[in-house]
Order: structure tokens, then sequence, then C-alpha cells
């Protein structure tokens, strides 16, 4: 189990860092900056140009030295110059990739959030948060279409002795549909988020809602809590390798699903529940799931972990129980198709594992984002991607 765990949590980083790999003399650098979308209201800075760069503006006039964590990959962030005015600037070394990223700042040797943007938890706290305009952005799109609800729920939890929360992501008519009951897609965030993660960062409602607009997937019900039921971060005695899924999963199991189908008209049954997650979540997907088989027919792990047949072979009952078996990654966190590797952990093959599960008659599916990392662009693209497969009766 140890190896198993240092091996899944080897590629669980902080998404702070999650920026694209250095490129060849990058193009000059065209004007035509513009305020985040993410800005608080108001606030000019940062900047996203039309070919990714990020140009940074800090007023911090007794200030000696500020550093934005965004960069380009393994170089240490980009580094502030201080002008006349007291205010610091400096523009990105190089385009970042599409989508959302964690970043914060680093001021005299004090980290600090960038007090022109918004704030969104990650890395056990709350970070900066940027958006980089991606090319496919219409699937994620604020549009005229019908909304679903995100609701928050609060339940008891015996086990952990305390009340836990959730947020509970209902279709388009839901309310009105009073006789229709819905599948439910159990959807976990990464290391150092929380049950906020997949709605704020993740736009999960708005890429199911234009899913489900476009009429690409059945209307499901997702839900979404707060997975850390102990304490356990890099560095801590033990480190991420101490990590006990137990108490989770005796809260999703035995408190958290029962309270959901009491609590929402759900098909409460195998054939109508799936898990899935990111990056950690992910991980407790593969720890929990096919020991639970009897309760999830659907299983996704988003750059999270693989399945082999070995997994299979180890959890009775797969083959006939799982009617989908989805992973996927970023191609920025693939070499040559492979996980990367390091002594403690082999590298893995995802494709080839989702192929020899096809072969053996599985429903497998495996998804590569192109040009993103570890990052929520590319958990956004597998939730697309996955989503019209789930819960097809």
């Amino acid at each position: 189990m140890a190896s198993a765990i240092a091996m899944a949590f080897s590629i669980v980083a902080p998404s702070a860092g999650a920026q694209a790999s250095a490129p060849a003399p990058a193009p000059a650098v065209v004007e035509d900056f513009k305020p985040s979308s993410l800005n608080q209201p108001g606030q000019s800075f940062p900047q996203v140009n039309s070919q990714g760069y990020v140009r940074f503006r800090v007023l911090a006039p007794d200030a000696k030295s500020v550093k934005v964590s965004l960069g380009l990959g393994g170089r240490g962030g980009t580094v502030l110059t201080k002008g006349a005015d007291g205010a610091w600037t400096a523009t990105s070394e190089g385009p970042l990739d599409e989508g959302f990223h964690y970043y914060h700042l680093t001021v005299d040797g004090g980290t600090f959030n960038d007090p022109g943007t918004l704030n969104f938890y990650g890395s056990t706290r709350c970070e900066s948060g940027i958006e980089i305009p991606a090319h496919d952005a219409d699937f994620y799109a604020l549009k005229d279409v019908p909304h679903g609800r995100v609701e928050q729920i609060l339940f008891a939890s015996p086990s952990t002795q305390s009340q836990r929360r959730a947020f509970v992501y209902t279709p388009p008519g839901y309310d009105a549909a009073s006789g229709t009951r819905y599948p439910v897609l159990y959807l976990q965030h990464g290391w150092g988020e929380d049950e906020t993660a997949w709605s704020n960062q993740g736009h999960a409602n708005l890429i199911m809602d234009n899913l489900i607009a476009a009429g690409k997937t059945r209307p499901f019900i997702i839900v979404m809590t707060y997975g850390m039921t102990n304490d356990v971060r890099p560095g801590s005695p033990g480190g991420l390798a101490s990590f006990n899924i137990t108490p989770f999963r005796t809260v999703l199991i035995d408190e958290m699903i029962p309270y959901v189908d009491r609590r929402f008209r759900t098909i409460a049954d195998q054939r109508h529940r799936g898990m899935a997650g990111l990056s950690m979540g992910g991980f407790e997907t593969k720890l929990i799931a096919p020991k639970n088989l009897d309760t999830f027919g659907y299983i996704g792990l988003l750059s999270g972990g693989t399945i082999a047949p070995e997994d299979v072979a180890a959890a009775p009952g797969y083959k006939d129980k799982v009617r989908l078996t989805f992973v996927s990654y970023g191609g920025r966190e693939l070499e040559g198709g492979k996980t990367r590797g390091s002594p403690a952990r082999p590298s893995t093959d995802p494709a080839a594992n989702a192929a020899a599960l096809k072969r053996a008659g599985l429903n497998s599916v495996f998804y590569v984002s192109p040009n993103t990392g570890h990052e929520f662009q590319t958990w956004r693209r597998s939730l697309y991607q996955m989503a019209p497969l789930l819960f097809r009766d």
C-alpha cells in the first residue's frame, strides 16, 4: 500500500505551479494586454495578452523585493522591478498554459495574495487566481441556456463528530420535474483544495449546463465534498504516504450518500451512481470505488492514477459491475505516453492499461488534454469528455 500511495501522490503537486514548459525563443510580446477575467471589480492588473503572457503590477513602495509564483516551469516565477512610482511590474517570460492558474506574491520573503485578483482555495490556503483565455473555452462559457443550481448542504458525520459541508449541482429543470429522479456523480477535488474547487475553478456546473442544453449528456446530479478527513501534507510526519482513506470512505459511503439519497431525488442504486476525482480525488476514487462495487458503477480518475488489469483482478466483480472506467491526463504530465517515474514510483502507461481493459471487454476510455499539465484546464476538459459517457442506460 505504501508504494501505491507514493505513486499516486507523486503526481499530486499543488496546482499553483502549473505552467507551460519553456519554449524555444519566445515570440515578440504583443501589446494587447487586457485585465484578467478573474480580477476584482475595478482592478486593472494582472493583465493577459492574446498570446497568454501575463503582466503584473503591484503597489508596494516600501518593499525590497517582489516576485510572483507564476512563470515558466522550473525558473522560480516572475521577478518584478520597482518603478519610480513605487509600483512593481513585470511580464512573464513566456506564455502560460490556457486556463486557470493559482498564484501568490512573495514580498520581502513573505507570502501574500495579489490584491488585484479574486481568491480561490488551493494549496491548503486561499490563493490568487488568473485565467488565460483558452481556444476551447466555449464549453465552459456562461451562455444563455437553462442553468442548474449549485447549493450548499450540511450533513451530520457521527464518525468525525462534526457537521460537514458539500455542494450539490442539480440540473436545469430539477425543481419543476418533481417526478423525475436522477443519477449521481460524486466528484472529488485535489489535494490542498476543498469542496468549492469544482464549481469555482472547474466550472463543473457550466460544463454540465452547456452539455445538457446541447443534448450531449444525460442530466445528472453532482455532489462535491471535502475529502481530507485527516491532516496530511507534504513535509508532515510520515508525509503523504501516511494518508488513511478509511475515515473518508466512512463519511462518503455511510453518511453522505444516504443523506443525499434522502434529501434529493436520486436513482439510488449502483447503476446510477459514479465516483470520480482530480489528482488526489482520483486517488481516493481508486482506493474507494473498486472496493465498493455495489455502490459505484462508474469510475473516473483525472490525473489521479490509472486502472491496470491487475487492479481489475484484485476487485471481484469489476468487469461485470463497472460500466465505465475513465482515465485522463494532461499531455504535459506524460513523457512518451507514460507518467513520470522515480526510484520510489515506477512510471506507468495509462494508455496501455486502458487498452488492455478494453481488450478484456471492459468499457475503458483514456483521454489526454493537449498542451496542459496538472491543472484545471486538463480537468475541465476531462469532465467535458467524461460526462456524456456516464449513466447511459
